[in-house]
């Protein structure tokens, strides 16, 4: 539905992306991660027509910005970090002010006004001018509009910044629920965040594309390693002997009670768990703990990104 490719765009002497190709599918929310200045931003504003490559393009359902830039922006729907709202207007006149200019016949526009309200859960803020909202329900405002002419694709930017706690668990369920049908390129600075809401991860940094999988793939590809802990009660230099080969001793030392407390790293990206205690048994051991832990996604993050420094 989104497709990416070759993107580069300069200002001045900075290269911000540098020859980034993606895709987003139907049905898929796809997270967009990086530091400060990274590129993310300046690849969305592209992709939804607002500025232009030096090279490269993008399409949205097979619309290229370059040939049919008016068609792109009606199979889209965006929201920028800075949510551009009227705060003269209330929310009502506002979605129908929004659901006008995208052309929505003038029989349609209630309808459409009174499913954003329900959608993104506005009911008690509908008659309410927009200054007097707070940033959770101007977020919310801000993706009605985004959703009222139901865009098959939406670029969000930052959809969580500055909200409470409660406003991102609900504006996350709302995500996913649009993620069913619809392509959702999301960009956040919240790690936990793209953990949870997406399906697939992007990493970005100094223009370039570095990373990208599911989160799972993602610590797989950055690490390669799990790490297992272990106490077991044995022969220590006979466990370590019979160990496989895609195991790694980090380090062993002797506990209490003749226990042995164990580290040990995996290049292998299966749980071996199993293994392990097995392994134990065999030796005539007994296990009093194990656990395996794999590279986090913050982890990835600053690995990928050397540390978030551009």
């Amino acid at each position: 539905m989104i497709e990416v490719e070759n993107l580069t765009k300069r200002f001045g002497s900075t290269v911000a992306v540098d020859a980034v190709s993606f895709a987003v599918k139907p049905g898929e929310v796809v997270g967009f991660l990086g530091p400060n200045g990274a590129g993310k931003t300046t690849t969305m504003r592209i992709i939804t027509g607002l500025i232009y490559p030096q090279s490269g393009t993008a399409r949205v359902n097979g619309r290229d910005i370059w040939d049919e830039p008016v068609e792109v922006r009606r199979l889209l729907g965006y929201l920028p970090e800075a949510t551009p709202l009227y705060d003269e207007m209330s929310v009502t006149d506002f979605l129908r002010f929004v659901a006008t200019v995208r052309g929505i016949p003038s029989r349609d526009i209630p309808a459409r006004v009174d499913k954003m309200i329900d959608v993104c859960s506005l009911q008690t803020m509908a008659f309410k001018d927009i200054s007097e909202l707070s940033r959770g329900f101007r977020q919310r405002v801000g993706l009605a509009q985004a959703l009222i002419h139901d865009p098959p694709a939406l670029v969000l930017d930052e959809l969580t910044s500055g909200l409470d706690p409660s406003q991102i668990l609900e504006i996350r369920r709302l995500v996913r629920e649009l993620g069913k049908e619809k392509a959702i390129l999301f960009s956040t600075h919240i790690l936990d965040e793209a953990n949870k809401t997406c399906d697939r991860i992007l990493i970005i940094d100094d223009g370039r594309l570095v990373g990208e999988g599911s989160p799972h793939d993602l610590a797989a590809m950055a690490s390669g390693e799990a790490v297992y802990s272990l106490e077991f009660k044995g022969d220590a230099e006979l466990f370590t002997e019979k160990l496989p080969n895609h195991f790694k001793v980090v380090h062993s030392r002797p506990g209490a009670e003749g226990y042995t407390g164990m580290e040990l790293t995996c290049s292998d990206s299966v749980d071996h768990s199993e293994d392990l205690f097995d392994l134990t048994v065999a030796v005539g051991g007994k296990l009093r703990q194990l656990s395996r832990k794999e590279a986090t996604l913050e982890d990835v993050f600053l690995e990928l990104t050397k540390g978030g420094e551009a």
